[in-house]
């Protein structure tokens, strides 16, 4: 399985962006999640998506902010991001992972994207 992320940039402080996971190769029923990880720190979890997409768990630094969907007849999965904060910027990876449900600890997933760039300005 390969994730392309993508939808990064730079937005002022309480802009929005919509980042996008696509996946490709065998696109089995996998669980979607979104990290990110700051200069400096530990990649932590954002959000997570089960394969139905009827699941769904945040972060409390993000909930009410952040939205994640996923389209499964598209392979992609999404981050809308509203409301953005500098403590935001940071680069954003999709992962995916095999079991059922959803997952929030990073050594649950299975395959990473690249990571895409997110850089909110005060």
């Amino acid at each position: 399985v390969q994730l392309q992320a993508s939808g990064g940039g730079l937005v002022q402080a309480g802009g929005s962006l919509r980042l996008s996971c696509e996946a490709s190769g065998r696109t089995f029923m996998y669980g979607m999640g979104w990290f990110r990880q700051a200069p400096g720190n530990e990649r932590e979890f954002v959000a997570a998506i089960s394969w139905s997409g009827g699941n769904t768990n945040y972060a409390d630094s993000v909930k009410g902010r952040f939205t994640i969907s996923r389209d499964n007849t598209k392979n992609t999965v999404y981050l809308q991001m509203n409301s953005l904060k500098p403590e935001d910027t940071a680069v954003y990876y999709c992962a995916a992972h095999l079991r059922a449900g959803i997952a929030v600890k990073r050594d649950t997933y299975n395959y990473w994207g690249q990571g895409t760039q997110v850089t909110v300005s005060s």
